[in-house]
């Protein structure tokens, strides 16, 4: 693959709209493998969890497959258009702001209790790095972002139920994109804050990794009603 190595590190969005432009251009065809991610990292300069979170987002795009074991394969070069017209002003749309939170809620509580009882070792592993990151990185709003994200996505993954992973993305991909801003200030910015939701993503891992559901669920739900309570403040 011809790319551009960057200069700065995690970088997701970056490496995702490269290999996008490849794919758009016809540098990268449908039915084309992508190398592994292990080399794409290298290429990059990057971690692979930063180019897993690249690749995650392609396949949120409906650019990439991601196949059991890491493989991924080109499976379109025109992005795919997400089927919610009613969240196109949803930025000006307090309610509608709160009934997508209330169905994050719901739908984030299922997967930790699924993902309970389906994560594979490998999903074990992924999350407890995260949540690593998570601790080392409290206070920048950059990187407290991306662990957060990447974790509830690496959740939902762990479910190993692709109508999961596609409610995610399409419900929870679209909500993070309209609270950003305020989200990035008034949660991972504040140190008092973004240590408590170290706290709350550990606890939730520790219930999946003892194979306890409902306390997984528990823990989860815990989780977000703390994060709505905090945008509840600026929406």
């Amino acid at each position: 693959m011809e790319i551009t190595k960057l200069s700065k590190r995690n970088h997701y969005e970056e490496i995702a709209e490269q290999i996008k432009r490849l794919i758009v251009d016809g540098k990268l065809q449908v039915g084309d493998k992508l190398p592994s991610t292990k080399e794409m990292s290298e290429q990059f300069g990057v971690g692979r969890s930063t180019m897993r979170e690249a690749l995650s987002a392609l396949k949120a795009m409906g650019y990439i497959e991601i196949r059991q074991g890491g493989g991924c394969t080109v499976i379109n070069s025109a992005p795919v258009e997400v089927e919610l017209p009613e969240l196109v002003s949803m930025r000006m749309n307090r309610e509608t702001l709160l009934e997508l939170l209330e169905a994050r809620q719901s739908l984030e509580v299922s997967n930790a209790s699924i993902a309970a009882g389906k994560a594979s070792a490998a999903d074990v592993a992924a999350l407890r790095a995260l949540v690593a990151e998570m601790e080392a990185t409290i206070g920048d709003d950059a990187e407290g972002e991306r662990t957060d994200l990447l974790f509830h996505r690496t959740l939902a993954e762990a479910t190993h139920n692709s109508i999961m992973v596609r409610l995610f993305e399409s419900i929870v991909g679209q909500l993070e994109l309209a609270i950003r801003e305020i989200r990035r200030v008034e949660i991972y910015a504040n140190r008092s804050v973004a240590e408590r939701l170290y706290r709350e993503h550990l606890a939730i891992f520790e219930a999946i990794e003892l194979r306890d559901a409902a306390l997984a669920g528990e823990r989860m739900k815990q989780h977000l009603e703390h994060v709505v309570s905090n945008l509840l403040k600026v929406l």
